[in-house]
């Protein structure tokens, strides 16, 4: 096997790109599958924003998807799958239904309109031609923190951004997750600078801190956006689990069900009535289960730590955005704690 990149492209068969417009403060995310993978999704929040999510369901006909985006706008972001689908029709991808072909790609949009940047555009929002550049640049590598879909994506104290991170299974299958931050609630244990994920923190990957010696009353004090202050409390934090095991439609819904966990362990706190919380799930068929129980189990386990893992990584990368205001970044207010 080769080394891992602690990305989600460590999965075989799916590549990532980004795009962002600095002015506007937002972005996209475009996840390409080499082949049509079997998915679903599981949306625990109160106030989430799709597109072409009922074809995951597992009683429907679809067996498989080109494509997804994560990203930012909003309802008007849901604009970024077109650029996609756009992309991938250039490239001879789609489901084909006589001479016509469709790219399949669901999407998942982010509340990031108040953030500072201008979003004044004209007539259209810029987000489908956003997609169709993210697409263009999918490949194995692609950056963490204020990136793609996570440009323009805040927390309640820190600036937001998009992580990812992977991880290989005992029985070998890989696992891979990528999140857009856009909590309601953060990352931090009261004020900083731990991380509530900081206990599946896999070397120094979001500044190798571990877990403050005690947790008090006093650290778990509730806050999020909106709490005693305006713009109201619009949130959301949005993901892709991924894994390169031969998964049925059913076993996809369940995995992306579980992994939700992450959500739960990444953050203080998740599925609010605000949060439009999303999680996608993804199999790009490579490696068969062996303990068809046992190895899934596993999988969903090991997605959700991933999933907590990418959250305080996404968060650990981004860097604050150039407005009046903006939120700083944890290394703007941390960053003299890590060595090197």
């Amino acid at each position: 096997m080769t080394a891992l990149r602690n990305l989600i492209t460590d999965v075989a068969g799916l590549r990532v790109g980004n795009a962002h417009d600095a002015a506007l403060g937002s972005g996209v995310t475009a996840i390409l599958f080499d082949q049509p993978a079997v998915a679903s999704y599981a949306v625990n929040g109160g106030a989430p924003g799709t597109r072409d999510t009922d074809l995951l369901e597992p009683d429907k006909v679809v067996p498989g998807i080109n494509g997804l985006v994560l990203s930012g706008g909003s309802a008007f972001g849901l604009d970024a799958a077109s650029g996609v689908q756009a992309y991938l029709r250039e490239q001879g991808i789609g489901f084909a239904v006589g001479s016509a072909l469709v790219p399949l790609v669901p999407q998942a949009i982010t509340f990031d309109l108040l953030n500072g940047g201008n979003k004044e555009w004209a007539r259209y929002p810029p987000y489908r031609e956003l997609g169709y550049a993210a697409a263009e640049a999918a490949g194995s590598d692609f950056a963490l923190g204020t990136a793609g879909g996570g440009y323009g994506a805040t927390t309640v104290d820190l600036k937001g951004g998009l992580g990812s991170a992977s991880a290989v299974t005992g029985a070998g299958h890989l696992v891979g997750s990528l999140v857009i931050v856009n909590a309601l609630g953060s990352v931090l244990i009261g004020e900083g600078p731990h991380f509530w994920a900081g206990a599946y923190e896999e070397g120094e990957e979001f500044g190798g801190l571990g877990l403050p010696p005690r947790i008090t009353p006093a650290m778990r004090k509730l806050d999020w956006k909106g709490r005693m202050r305006a713009p109201p409390p619009i949130a959301t934090t949005i993901a892709l689990v991924a894994t390169d095991a031969v998964l049925t439609k059913a076993q996809a819904k369940r995995l992306a069900v579980v992994s939700h966990d992450g959500l739960a362990k990444g953050l203080r706190f998740a599925h609010a009535l605000y949060d439009g919380d999303t999680v996608f799930a993804a199999a790009t068929g490579r490696k068969p289960l062996g303990d068809e129980a046992a190895d899934f189990i596993e999988i969903g386990a090991v997605a959700a730590d991933c999933l907590a893992r990418a959250i305080a990584r996404g968060v650990y990368e981004a860097t604050a955005l150039p407005f009046k205001d903006a939120q700083p970044a944890w290394k703007d207010r941390f960053g003299g704690l890590v060595k090197g």
